[in-house]
């Protein structure tokens, strides 16, 4: 069994994917839109050209996404995509990208766990935590 996250963009998703190649360093395996779809198509308004599903390869995971009617689509409330970072340097160059445009839940700091944690969402409606961890004792 395999655990995989999917996240869905209200119309944003192929812009994210671009996002998320540029600056977290993710790789597109697949992806395929709407209107690449066989007959009888079922195409929400407005989504023609949005992508209908997509897979990326984000550190050692696989990431599925897609687009959806944006009143259906809701940003993330509860659940956390959470990268841990190698490095100071890297969690401060990962926290400008993501918080650009996105909403800050808890800056970007040291910890009594991390040497730098933070919390957000991006402007793309993903929550995010980042962590450059401290070594755990115990």
């Amino acid at each position: 069994m395999k655990l995989n996250t999917y996240l869905n963009f209200p119309g944003t998703c192929a812009e994210a994917l671009r996002f998320y190649e540029q600056h977290l360093g993710a790789k597109v395996l697949y992806t395929t839109t709407f209107d690449q779809m066989p007959e009888p198509k079922n195409i929400p308004p407005g989504l023609e050209k949005g992508v209908l599903h997509a897979r990326f390869q984000l550190g050692d995971g696989i990431v599925m996404a897609s687009d959806g009617p944006p009143e259906r689509v809701q940003p993330m409330r509860s659940a956390y995509m959470t990268l841990s970072v190698d490095s100071n340097e890297e969690a401060e160059r990962i926290y400008a990208a993501l918080s650009a445009g996105g909403e800050i839940f808890m800056p970007l700091a040291e910890m009594f766990f991390a040497h730098r944690f933070a919390q957000l969402r991006d402007k793309f409606g993903v929550n995010w935590m980042l962590i450059h961890e401290k070594p755990m004792q115990g």
